[in-house]
Formats: C-alpha cells, sequence, structure tokens
C-alpha cells in the first residue's frame, strides 16, 4: 500500500464513518417525531441497525490500519445531522422534506461506498466484503425510500385535507 493511497483511504474510512453517525442522528430525530407514517418508521428503526453495523465495519477496517474515527468529523457530521433533522421540523411539509432528503442521502451513500470500495482497491487492501455489504443496504434502503416517496406524498395530502395535521 503506497503511503498516498493509504492515506486517502483513511480519509476516506473517517469521512464514510461520520457520514454514517450524520446518518443515525438524522434518522434517530425523524423516529422520535413519527406518528402518521408507520411505513417509514418502519424501515428508518431497521436501517438504524443496518447503520450501526456499517459503522462497527469500518472502525473493524480502521483498527485494522491502526487508526480511530476522528472526534472532529464525528462532532462536525452529528451536529450536522441534528440541525439537518430540525430544519425539517418547522415546515409544514415536513415529511415530505423528510422524504426527498432521505432519498437523495441514500444515494450520497452509496457513492460514497462506491467510492471508498476504489480507494480501498488502490490502497491494497483486499477485504472490501463488508463494504460491499454496507452498499447493498444503502442500494436496498435508497430503493425503499424511493418508493414510499409516492405513497407517503399521498397520503400527507389526503391527511391534510380531512382537516387534520398531517405534519408527522
Amino acid at each position: 500500500m503506497t503511503d498516498a493511497a493509504r492515506d486517502i483511504f483513511i480519509t476516506g474510512l473517517h469521512n464514510t464513518h461520520a457520514l454514517e453517525l450524520q446518518a443515525l442522528q438524522i434518522m434517530g430525530r425523524q423516529v422520535e417525531r413519527l406518528e402518521n407514517y408507520p411505513e417509514l418508521e418502519q424501515i428508518l428503526r431497521r436501517h438504524i441497525q443496518e447503520t450501526e453495523g456499517q459503522r462497527q465495519r469500518l472502525e473493524e477496517v480502521m483498527g485494522r490500519l491502526s487508526e480511530s474515527p476522528s472526534a472532529v468529523k464525528e462532532a462536525v457530521q452529528g451536529f450536522v445531522g441534528n440541525v439537518a433533522a430540525i430544519a425539517h421540523s418547522v415546515a409544514s411539509d415536513e415529511i415530505i422534506k423528510n422524504m426527498l432528503a432521505n432519498h437523495a442521502f441514500e444515494n450520497y451513500e452509496i457513492a460514497a461506498y462506491k467510492s471508498l470500495m476504489v480507494m480501498g482497491e488502490m490502497a491494497g487492501f483486499s477485504n472490501l466484503t463488508g463494504f460491499k455489504q454496507s452498499l447493498d443496504e444503502e442500494v436496498a434502503m435508497a430503493r425503499q425510500v424511493g418508493d414510499l416517496v409516492e405513497p407517503i406524498t399521498r397520503k400527507f395530502i389526503e391527511i391534510g385535507a380531512r382537516g387534520e395535521s398531517a405534519k408527522i
């Protein structure tokens, strides 16, 4: 493993680990508030568990490279995740904003894992099966969230049409 490729791979590991913390913060805030959308709550709860596993897989690779998560990146990404979740909470169409953001975020994570796998390969790291598992989980979640955009939008409108609070 060349020093430059190793350094880039380690940066990618730190970034992806912090990104998964941001995901946990966002999903955790949403799950706390969901009442009218149990179909979304169910997939978010499952993906929270998957995300914790993804962070563990990243930590295992970091450990093999004598690295640990970046406290600074973790703090920043955790803060950003909380701010993003709070920012949507004041919108009258919070659930719609969350759905759009969740779909975009899952696709961002897919790209992050694809990039991380290339970094690992080019750095000479041979065991990328854990990253492939994480990528597959993100692809499945992106599909599930994407599939819920239309039904949740319809439900949001129907609840609002009845004069009830459809916010979350």
